[in-house]
């Protein structure tokens, strides 16, 4: 029998909601424990959240969980009550911000790899799924068209789960709108040292809302992703005084394949803060 536990954990990753005919919209979230270990909390269906429950990045949560028994990923667990969440302080964006979200993240967290093709040995092993990568070199940034509505089926099934939810529990709230379906996939190339190259979709919830912050400002889709390109390529890349790691996740559906992983989440800090942190790239352990 699967025990509960509280957990306080700081979150570092929520994707871009997902349709599901079963749990409507869907987030995944992670973040690290205050162990210094990687929790996924899945299924969260964030924006029926009660405003006051809505956690940030970077926020600290407590949260009651228990080991989700259909997901063999370590990793994985789930909230049975999401009105339990409570969130509590968020690390802030200043140099001592910054400095602690790299004490926690960098320096004290479960480690960082430097190529791709460790980790996913690493999750042949012992089906680990979550995980932090220094790109060795960020080539570009793609934008690809992809289909621009949400499975109507889908649609269709959450609003009639919606009705009936709010018939029972008399909600007195209009039904929340779907979330927009992002009709572009934003992916990063890049080579690992051996001069390997990959290209990986970036499924971060903030990628989708600053394409739509941005389309709806210029009403151009040719804009908006010339203006999501800036802000992930030339800032988070180019830009000097920044340094570049992606929080990488596999999926469920897709965790045996070959190359399981996907970026979903981008940190991005300064790099004045990790002036400190003589220990960042230690070497990880043998397996």
């Amino acid at each position: 029998m699967s025990v509960y536990s509280k957990k306080k954990v700081l979150i570092l990753v929520k994707t871009y909601p997902a349709l599901s005919k079963k749990y409507d919209e869907l987030v995944c979230t992670a973040g690290l424990t205050e162990e210094g270990e990687w929790i996924r909390i899945y299924p969260i269906p964030f924006r029926l959240i009660d405003y006051d429950k809505q956690y940030r990045k970077f926020q600290w949560v407590e949260v009651n969980v228990i080991k989700n028994d259909r997901d063999y990923r370590p990793e994985s667990h789930k909230v049975i009550d999401i009105k339990t969440i409570i969130p509590g302080d968020t690390i802030p964006a200043t140099p001592k911000g910054w400095e602690e979200r790299n004490r926690i993240i960098l320096k004290n967290g479960p480690g960082i790899y430097n190529n791709l093709e460790d980790l996913i040995k690493q999750s042949k092993k012992n089906n680990t799924s979550l995980g932090i990568l220094k790109p060795f070199k960020v080539i570009d940034f793609v934008a690809t068209e992809t289909e621009r509505e949400w499975d109507q089926a889908k649609i269709n099934t959450i609003l009639s789960n919606r009705q009936q939810l709010r018939l029972i529990e008399n909600l007195e709230n209009d039904l929340k709108t779907i979330i927009k379906k992002v009709p572009y996939k934003f992916q990063y190339v890049f080579q690992d040292p051996s001069g390997r190259q990959y290209k990986l979709m970036i499924e971060d919830w903030e990628i989708g809302v600053l394409y739509w912050k941005m389309y709806d400002e210029y009403g151009d889709e040719t804009i908006a992703i010339e203006k999501v390109r800036k802000k992930y390529f030339n800032d988070f890349v180019e830009n000097p005084k920044r340094e570049l790691f992606f929080f990488m996740g596999t999926t469920l559906a897709h965790h045996k394949s070959a190359s399981p992983f996907v970026i979903i989440g981008v940190y991005s800090t300064p790099k004045y803060s990790l002036e400190t942190m003589n220990t960042l790239f230690d070497d990880l352990p043998e397996e």
